[in-house]
């Protein structure tokens, strides 16, 4: 449960924002224009110059991954299970090859990174999962989180967006408290509405998705009238709106880096899916999810 003394305090944190822009390497710079005089030398030389921008390292030595169900593999091996050795981030199965083995190496992933993920967490959940990860004292931590924030039992269940910044703001200032230099890797949400409409063409998902996975989403996933079209709909501009604020927080911290929104853009198939719930990755989808991640962290390939 969240700690809502700490909502004033949050409310005075700085905006934040998510994920991309940031470390990708924009630099703001001044420069004279128009008719304004050239600044003397002895003004040039008093003037403080501008901070340098951190260099990314794209070689981390440690890794710790925090998050949902996605990065503990749920659903990927067995149903209604979790299965953190096909995690994106931190498995070891060689048919994912998780960011923390494409990084680390088979033997360092297994001594130097950490899965704190847990199954149905929230944005709400993730100062506390952060706060138990920086004793490790990664140079790299991995997150990804929202998809339940925005999986509820209906639409006006939904974490609003407001306290999903809050709660992400909370999280890099935790973070940053005990770690001011680690690094950190955001992943967007992915795109709940695709998950739906690849899921909904297999009968053995839908009558999983009755056990209550984001009934919000996949309620009635057949019915295609304008109210259960709206609801999917608000579903969808949700995830949208959460991703914004991933962007947002992650580019006013000077060592955080977003996906550019490359998980909510990734086009899943069904061979990307579930065999079970036809919802969450696959062990196929969690290599997806490593690739991707991969790419931003270590800057090879777009």
């Amino acid at each position: 449960m969240r700690k809502r003394r700490h909502r004033a305090h949050r409310s005075r944190v700085g905006v934040g924002a998510v994920v991309a822009a940031f470390l990708l390497g924009t630099a703001a710079c001044d420069a004279s224009g128009g008719d304004s005089a050239a600044p003397r030398a002895t003004e040039a030389k008093t003037r403080p110059s501008a901070s340098p921008t951190p260099t990314w390292d794209s070689t981390p030595e440690s890794l710790v991954a925090v998050g949902d169900s996605i990065t503990r593999g749920f659903d990927a091996c067995e149903v209604l299970s979790d299965c953190p050795e096909v995690s994106w981030a931190t498995g070891s199965d060689a048919s994912v090859d998780s960011l923390a083995v494409r990084l680390l190496g088979k033997a360092g992933a297994g001594q130097r990174s950490w899965n704190y993920a847990v199954t149905g967490a929230r944005m709400a959940d993730l100062p506390s999962q952060v706060a138990r990860a920086v004793p490790r004292k990664p140079e790299l931590v991995a997150v990804m989180i929202g998809a339940n924030d925005a999986c509820r039992a209906t639409e006006t269940d939904m974490t609003p967006v407001a306290d999903f910044r809050a709660d992400f703001e909370d999280t890099m200032a935790t973070l940053r408290k005990s770690l001011p230099k680690a690094q950190v890797f955001v992943a967007s949400v992915p795109d709940l509405k695709r998950l739906w409409s690849e899921g909904r063409t297999n009968p053995l998902g839908k009558q999983v998705w009755k056990l209550g996975i984001c009934p919000s989403m996949l309620a009635d996933p057949d019915v295609m009238t304008s109210a259960a079209t709206e609801r999917r709909d608000a579903v969808q501009g949700r995830v949208v709106a959460y991703n914004n604020v991933l962007r947002e927080v992650c580019a006013e911290d000077r060592h955080c880096r977003y996906d550019g929104d490359a998980v909510f853009d990734y086009r899943f198939g069904q061979a990307q899916l579930s065999q079970w719930d036809w919802f969450h990755p696959s062990v196929n989808g969690q290599a997806r999810l490593a690739e991707i991640a991969y790419r931003v962290v270590s800057g090879k390939g777009a």
